[in-house]
């Protein structure tokens, strides 16, 4: 196939349209979802979150910065990535783990409980 040279300098512009548009949807969690996440500590080396989200609630599509969530109670969630990929966690009161910058949407998709973590990250 021949490609002009005017369809090969429409590729770079349609490209950063999507990246654009990815990052659009790249918000700041506190002020996607106030009712579940509050902030303790903010400085300008790290953020420290209170996440508590009852059960079947849900919090909208948002990005942070690597970090580490540290779950203060059990958790059963559901978490949905920009692309529609979904995956679900169990994970128990006590652990931490390092997350990668990240954008995703979550669901507290446990039956009990409101599942509470303190999310530290840098800023």
């Amino acid at each position: 196939m021949t490609y002009s040279r005017h369809m090969l300098m429409r590729v770079p512009f349609t490209t950063l349209l999507l990246v654009a548009a990815a990052t659009a949807l790249a918000q700041d969690v506190v002020k996607v979802s106030p009712e579940t996440h509050r902030v303790l500590l903010e400085n300008a080396q790290v953020r420290v979150l209170d996440v508590q989200v009852k059960p079947g609630e849900k919090v909208g599509m948002h990005s942070h910065p690597a970090g580490i969530p540290y779950y203060l109670s059990d958790a059963r969630l559901k978490i949905t990535y920009p692309d529609g990929k979904t995956e679900e966690r169990d994970v128990k009161a006590g652990t931490a783990v390092w997350s990668e910058a990240v954008t995703h949407a979550a669901e507290n998709i446990g039956a009990l409980s409101c599942w509470t973590i303190q999310l530290v990250v840098g800023c």
